[in-house]
């Protein structure tokens, strides 16, 4: 930011640096596009001019319809210098509401990745799937983080297809080198939780207004799935549900970690639409205490049945060109350190007396 290779007209704040990533801010307009696309060999403002259906001034909330497209001119522009690539995410609470929130940037043909040396503007796709939306100018959906020289694909294959899940804590002592580890699902009908899932309703009362925290009611939008006394759960194709995994996730200060959504070997289903993880997610008071991973799926095609402990996705962690200054949780206003299973944070905490009726 202090050299130019990130800067916006409105000033970048603080509150945007998290510890490995940037958060991009939303600019003033919103175009509605007939659908989704890549760049290729174009410009996006010369998509943008050639397939706008109109203009939506954003100064005050405006509704986004699901089933949708629509396509945001970020604030933050960038002049990467050379052998310095980027790649983005939704953000967490972006992805648990089913909104797909994809960074597209000039003569690029793939979403989320942005190209050694890229010089340009970006631009955000934003598809709301389940609920409709309400957003305004200056709001977060999607973070970006950075990469000296290449990066490796994680679409690629698995490290091991017949190891273990293990702790999901790594540290110093990889050489620089990317290290996975499985995550499952939980569905143990012995967990103690009477919930063990969440499935969106397609019909709810209003839009989510995406700067407003813990206002809605989770009955209104969401329908409890009673832990079944199998293990197993079968999917509804196109539903959207909410999960939690096994396994307690530990980042520590010298890692990030993405989770790997799909893989059509692990079934019919896609996992986790936002998946990044910043260094200290599960560390409490300095210490590598876990935080389990919430999971967003949802079937394709045909129902799709789930059991208790079947892996979903791989962490795939990053070693940092350094240490950050700062680690996620609490003190730099992290919403999801030491969650459950826990829905998008606009939604009321299930233990609110106002949940209590179910």
């Amino acid at each position: 930011m202090a050299g130019g290779a990130i800067h916006a007209a409105t000033p970048i704040t603080a509150s945007q640096v998290q510890p490995a990533s940037l958060d991009l801010r939303l600019g003033p307009v919103a175009y509605r596009v007939p659908a989704s696309f890549l760049s290729g060999k174009n410009r996006v403002s010369d998509l943008i001019d050639a397939l706008a259906m109109h203009r939506i001034d954003l100064s005050t909330p405006q509704p986004m319809e699901r089933g949708c497209v629509y396509l945001v001119p970020l604030e933050e522009q960038l002049g990467l210098p050379p052998g310095c690539s980027a790649k983005s995410n939704p953000k967490s609470s972006t992805g648990r509401l089913d909104v797909f929130a994809r960074l597209i940037s000039d003569y690029s043909p793939q979403y989320d990745f942005i190209a050694e040396g890229y010089h340009g503007p970006l631009y955000l796709e934003i598809a709301p799937h389940t609920f409709s939306i309400k957003v305004r100018a200056g709001l977060s959906l999607n973070q970006v983080r950075f990469f000296r020289g290449g990066q490796r694909s994680l679409v690629g294959g698995f490290a091991d297809h017949d190891t273990e899940p293990g702790p999901m804590r790594g540290g110093a002592g990889y050489g620089g080198q990317q290290r996975e580890e499985w995550i499952s699902v939980d569905l143990r009908p012995d967990s103690g939780r009477e919930v063990v899932a969440y499935k969106a309703r397609l019909h709810t009362p209003e839009y989510i207004e995406l700067d407003r925290v813990r206002q809605y009611d989770i009955a209104a939008f969401w329908e409890p799935i009673r832990r079944p006394p199998t293990g197993r759960l079968v999917l509804t194709p196109e539903e959207f549900y909410i999960f939690v995994s096994k396994e307690r996730v530990v980042v520590p200060a010298d890692e990030a970690a993405e989770m790997v959504s799909y893989d059509p070997a692990l079934g019919e289903f896609r996992s986790h639409y936002a998946g990044f993880f910043d260094p200290g997610f599960g560390v409490v008071d300095g210490q590598p205490v876990g935080t389990r991973a919430v999971l967003e799926v949802r079937s394709h095609e045909v129902p799709f049945m789930l059991e208790d402990g079947q892996r979903v996705a791989r962490l795939v962690y990053e070693p940092l060109a350094r240490d950050p200054a700062r680690l996620y949780g609490a003190a730099i206003g992290s919403s999801y350190q030491g969650q459950e299973l826990d829905l998008a944070k606009h939604f009321r905490r299930a233990t609110d007396d106002s949940q209590a009726a179910w």
